[in-house]
C-alpha cells in the first residue's frame, strides 16, 4: 500500500489515478443510468402527446446535454489531479471547446424549432419553411460567430483587438456589397411584413407571374409566358406590387352602347336587364346598371358587379356567361348594340331651267 502510495506518475501518485479513474467510471455509470431510465421514459411519455415540444426536448438532451455530461465527467476527474500548467491548459481548452459547440449547436437547434413550430401554425407551411431557410442560416452564422468570440474570450485571449477589425472588416464588406446587403435586408422585410409568399400570383410594372422561391437575395417568378422572371428583393419591396392571390373579390365595370333607334320603353327596361342576368349567376354580386349618358353614335349604360373568388379563369367564365347572356336577352327584344356610324345629310336643290 505504502508503494502505491509513494509511486508517483507524471507528478500524481497511483492512489490519485485510481481515484480520478473510479471518478470517470461511477459518472458515466450514473449517466448511463439517467439515459436509459429517465430519457428513455420520457421518450415514451412524448410519443402519447399532442405537442412535439416533448420529443424534441428529450431528443436535444440525448443528442447534445448527455455528451456535455460525460466531458464534464472526465473533465471533472482531470481537475482533481496535479497536472503540468501545459496539460492543464490543454484540458481546459479542450473542455471550453467541447461545451461551446454543444452549447451553441442547442441555441441553433432550439431557434430553428422555434420558428417552424410558429410556420407549421399558418398556412401554405410548406412553402413558408422554404424560404424560412435563408433567415435561419444567417441567424446560425450568428450564433456561431458570437460564440466562438465568446470562447476565445474564457480562453484568456483578447477579444478587443478581434472584435475592433470584424468591426472595421464589417464596414469595409457593407461598403462594398451595398447591393447584397439591400437586398439581404429587404429578405428579412418580406420575411417578416409578408408582402407576398410563395404560390402568390403577383403584378410588378409590367411584369406579372406566381412566385416560386424567395431567396436570400433573389426571388424567381414564373411569368404567364412561362419563362422565369429572377427579381432583387430590393426591387421587389422598392416596387407597388399587386398581390392577386389575396384579392376577396373582383370589382367588374364594363359598358356597353345601344344605337339612338332604340325606344324610350327599351332603355328604361334594360338596367333591369341586367341586373336580373348578373344576378342570377352564382358566386356574383351585382352593384348597379345606370344609363350614364349620350355617346357620339350609341346611348351608353354603365355596369357594376363583383365576383367573389380570386381566380383569374373563374372571373373570365363567369364575365363570358354574363356577355352571352346580355346578347340573348337583347337579340329577344330586338335592342341593337351600337358601333361606330356616321349620317351624311345630303340637301337636294331644285334648278330652273331658262
Amino acid at each position: 500500500m505504502d508503494n502505491i502510495q509513494n509511486t508517483f506518475f507524471l507528478g500524481n501518485t497511483l492512489i490519485s489515478w485510481l481515484i480520478a479513474l473510479v471518478m470517470i467510471v461511477g459518472l458515466f455509470v450514473l449517466i448511463r443510468l439517467f439515459k436509459s431510465i429517465v430519457i428513455s421514459r420520457a421518450k415514451t411519455w412524448s410519443l402519447n402527446t399532442t405537442t412535439t415540444w416533448d420529443n424534441y426536448l428529450v431528443e436535444l438532451i440525448e443528442k447534445s446535454v448527455v455528451p456535455m455530461f460525460y466531458i464534464g465527467s472526465v473533465y471533472m476527474a482531470i481537475s482533481t489531479l496535479e497536472l503540468s500548467q501545459k496539460v492543464d491548459r490543454i484540458a481546459r481548452i479542450v473542455f471550453l471547446v467541447a461545451l461551446t459547440f454543444f452549447a451553441l449547436r442547442i441555441l441553433s437547434s432550439a431557434f430553428r424549432k422555434f420558428v417552424f413550430s410558429f410556420i407549421q401554425s399558418q398556412e401554405n407551411s410548406e412553402a413558408k419553411e422554404k424560404q424560412a431557410s435563408g433567415l435561419i442560416l444567417i441567424v446560425n452564422i450568428v450564433i456561431w460567430i458570437f460564440g466562438i468570440i465568446f470562447m476565445i474570450d474564457n480562453l484568456g485571449y483578447n477579444v478587443t483587438s478581434l472584435i475592433a477589425g470584424l468591426g472595421i472588416g464589417g464596414i469595409a464588406i457593407a461598403l462594398a456589397a451595398q447591393t447584397i446587403l439591400g437586398d439581404l435586408f429587404s429578405y428579412f422585410v418580406i420575411f417578416f411584413d409578408r408582402p407576398f409568399e410563395i404560390g402568390d400570383f403577383i403584378v410588378i410594372d409590367d411584369k406579372s407571374g406566381v412566385v416560386e422561391h424567395i431567396g436570400i437575395k433573389t426571388t424567381r417568378i414564373r411569368t404567364l409566358g412561362g419563362e422565369q422572371l429572377i427579381c432583387s428583393n430590393t426591387d421587389l419591396t422598392n416596387s407597388r406590387l399587386h398581390n392577386y392571390k389575396r384579392l376577396q373579390k373582383r370589382r367588374i365595370l364594363f359598358n356597353l352602347g345601344v344605337t339612338y333607334q332604340t325606344s324610350h320603353q327599351q332603355i328604361s327596361e334594360i338596367p333591369g336587364i341586367l341586373k336580373g342576368i348578373i344576378e342570377s349567376k352564382p358566386y356574383v354580386t351585382f352593384d348597379r346598371a345606370h344609363f350614364s349618358g349620350y355617346g357620339d353614335f350609341s346611348l351608353n349604360f354603365e355596369i357594376v358587379y363583383y365576383i367573389l373568388d380570386s381566380d383569374y379563369t373563374f372571373y373570365m367564365d363567369k364575365q363570358q356567361a354574363i356577355y352571352l347572356d346580355i346578347l340573348k336577352a337583347f337579340e329577344e327584344r330586338g335592342i341593337e348594340f351600337a358601333y361606330p356610324t356616321q349620317t351624311l345629310m345630303m340637301q337636294q336643290e331644285n334648278l330652273e331651267v331658262k
